[in-house]
């Protein structure tokens, strides 16, 4: 059955390894914005984005840190999304917590795609991709790199998810990176997808904002700025589908085909000749693939008995 959800996507530069002053932003922008039954916060909001001693930032779940968000949610009765270095066995996560409007902790996915080897040093990796029901949603979660992968959002689409939340703090160069990444993610899975990014520099970093969510057609339904705070307020009817485009997870071959590799080709020993590769418009002879000359005035204007579109 359709239902209207009323999300708020934070797009924030979150004040470095100040925690407390963030759950305060935290608070301030929920109190701002009643009609949200969602927020939805950046990736490591609650610290800021540092790969600097993050084992000093880690919070536990059953924590004070934990506690006074779950307040927020419970006293306001709006759900939340946000990200947060969590101690967990083996180190410290990069995490995404879901705080229902009851002040639960709805679910805890911790980023499977870590960046390059900074983040990799500085968090473990998780080791489960998640849906979770969530505002009445199925919701399939991403973090930051994530979004990189077809294969991350094309899991959670056929584990049921509904929507794409990805929480992010990507960085210069690569703003346009995520803009595509946004919009292919929703496209090939006919998925709406909600995306928060922190903006604005911090030490030698800046964020590219661009918080953004985009319609199952791979078309954006709002927008943010790239270089100050703004939030992203928007009204969804969800389940969506495309109304124009095949449904590609149905229509997708299960197993897939094999593949088969096909080698560059060699001169055959003993023999002299080459393998052979057909080509279009190639003339063979003695066993040797032998490409027509091709004249300048060839190139620049079409044959005559070709159709050009």
């Amino acid at each position: 059955m359709p239902r209207t959800v009323n999300m708020a996507l934070a797009q924030l530069s979150p004040r470095l390894r100040e925690t407390g002053a963030n759950i305060e932003m935290m608070r301030k922008v929920v109190t701002e914005h009643a009609e949200a039954d969602l927020v939805v916060f950046p990736e490591l909001f609650l610290s800021g984005y540092t790969l600097a001693n993050v084992d000093e930032l880690a919070i536990h779940l059953d924590g004070k840190e934990l506690k006074s968000v779950a307040d927020i949610a419970r006293e306001s009765s709006t759900a939340l999304i946000f990200g947060a270095a969590e101690r967990v066995s083996g180190g410290v996560a990069n995490s995404a917590v879901c705080v229902d409007e009851r002040g639960t902790i709805a679910a805890v996915y911790r980023k499977a795609q870590l960046y390059g080897g900074d983040e990799s040093d500085a968090f473990v990796a998780g080791d489960e991709l998640i849906v979770v029901e969530f505002c009445g949603l199925e919701i399939g979660l991403m973090i930051c790199f994530d979004v990189e992968f077809p294969e991350v959002a094309r899991s959670l689409a056929r584990a049921g998810a509904e929507i794409l939340v990805t929480i992010s703090a990507n960085m210069e160069p690569f703003g346009n990176d995520h803009a595509v990444f946004c919009s292919a993610r929703a496209l090939e899975n006919g998925l709406p997808h909600a995306y928060v990014n922190q903006v604005g520099p911090v030490e030698d970093l800046t964020f590219t904002g661009g918080s953004t969510v985009v319609s199952p057609d791979g078309e954006t339904h709002a927008q943010a700025g790239s270089s100050e705070e703004e939030i992203l307020s928007v009204s969804l009817i969800l389940p969506a589908r495309s109304s124009l485009r095949e449904d590609y997870l149905s229509k997708l071959r299960s197993p897939m085909p094999s593949v088969r590799n096909v080698p560059f080709p060699c001169e055959t020993k003993g023999t002299g000749v080459e393998g052979v590769i057909p080509r279009h418009g190639s003339t063979q002879a003695m066993g040797r693939v032998m490409s027509p000359r091709v004249s300048p005035e060839t190139l620049s204007r079409p044959n005559s008995t070709t159709e050009v579109k």
